[in-house]
């Protein structure tokens, strides 16, 4: 049985992006509806779902890659090194270039339905036999994981970030250096409260969505095309959130 403060060993090293879930800085776009602490509340529990997958896989070393400080919703196992400065594309750069050599693949935390599952195909054995690169595409037209097997920085340099074409371009980047890419499957990012409430149902056991089931502004009647979520509740004050299932 293995640990779950001494996750197993790997070849890959694992890098999470995230940002420090304070009111304000986080989820801007879940406000309206929501409030900056709501959404505040959101960011830490998707971070925690996110950080609880990574840290369930095999990896060489966990790294959390964080804009701001961190706290206790940090759990054991990760080596945090602060983002540096400048777009979002030199801060992914940075952080590939933060794993050294070797294979790295990194996530970001907008993804709280993540699973060791869907990680699985590129943290096995064979997962960079005849392979380059990991991509995961985000239903936006972004990318939730990105990995390759000889981390460079100038890979991500210069692509357009944040637009609905940005995974395009970061595969034909990929493409034009002639890199080997194998797929991951397509995820919902959390951006919106409708995302929020699709993701919640579509990930029902997990602290997101939890969370989600507090707030009366997402009630899943609000958004009639998602299902229902199941119902949680959320126990705790602030950003500290500690929850049990209701049967």
């Amino acid at each position: 049985m293995t640990d779950r403060c001494c996750p197993p060993e790997g070849t890959t090293t694992l890098l999470v992006i995230a940002k420090e879930p304070v009111p304000g800085r986080v989820k801007t776009r879940l406000c309206p509806p929501c409030s900056p602490h709501q959404a505040a509340m959101l960011a830490a529990a998707s971070l925690h779902d996110t950080l609880e997958a990574v840290r369930a896989m095999p990896a060489r070393r966990r790294v959390l890659v964080l804009s701001g400080r961190p706290g206790e919703w940090l759990p054991p196992g990760f080596d945090v090194v602060p983002q540096c400065a400048g777009g979002l594309d030199e801060r992914l750069a940075a952080a590939f270039a933060e794993a050294g050599s070797g294979p790295a693949l990194l996530v970001g935390m907008d993804t709280p339905q993540l699973t060791p599952a869907l990680l699985a195909p590129a943290l096995g054995p064979d997962s960079w036999r005849e392979c380059d690169a990991w991509f995961g595409p985000a239903l936006d037209g972004g990318f939730w994981a990105l990995g390759l097997a000889r981390p460079d920085p100038a890979l991500l340099r210069g692509v357009p970030m944040s637009t609905p074409t940005t995974g395009q371009a970061q595969l034909a980047r990929l493409a034009r250096e002639g890199l080997r890419v194998r797929h991951l499957p397509a995820l919902r990012d959390v951006d919106t409260a409708e995302d929020a409430v699709r993701v919640a149902a579509e990930a029902p056991g997990g602290r997101f969505a939890a969370s989600v089931a507090t707030l009366p502004e997402l009630r899943p009647e609000r958004f009639p095309a998602v299902p229902t979520v199941p119902r949680r509740q959320v126990r705790g004050d602030g950003l500290d959130v500690r929850w049990t299932a209701i049967p």
